[in-house]
């Protein structure tokens, strides 16, 4: 079981860094809860929301697993990414995401980062973004 487990969060890594996270991947009531968000937001807003993300990078963002930790239905993962955003910045941080899992799909994610680059530099783009498609 562990080393399926591992396997699982491996595939959601690459999907993330694709900005892309395919159905088969996630429960039909998967929620994700995250640093910025606050509130466990259903398996759609998330998808949305990894899709937006990558939209902001030229080439994406590479996520890097460094660990895992498999036991009983969770895993624990320490994550870094790294990828240059649109306007030509660097963007790095880290993240401890807790998964968890069910029947062989992830039903639950947890993703824990440093705020600060993303209030600082994610931020703006997507209100600018935003913004411009009021215009």
């Amino acid at each position: 079981m562990t080393q399926a487990h591992h396997d699982l969060a491996r595939r959601f890594f690459a999907a993330l860094s694709a900005a892309a996270l395919p159905d088969e991947l996630l429960t039909e009531d998967m929620t994700a809860w995250t640093t910025t968000s606050g509130v466990d937001a259903p398996r759609a807003s998330y998808q949305r929301g990894v899709a937006m993300l990558g939209s902001l990078f030229q080439g994406g963002l590479s996520f890097t697993v460094d660990s895992l930790t498999a036991e009983a239905d969770r895993v624990a993962a320490e994550v870094r990414s790294a990828g240059t955003l649109v306007n030509g910045e660097p963007f790095a941080n880290r993240y401890v995401f807790l998964l968890r899992i069910r029947d062989g799909r992830i039903a639950s994610v947890a993703e824990h980062f440093n705020p600060t680059p993303v209030e600082a530099q994610i931020k703006p783009l997507i209100q600018a973004m935003m913004a411009a498609k009021q215009d």
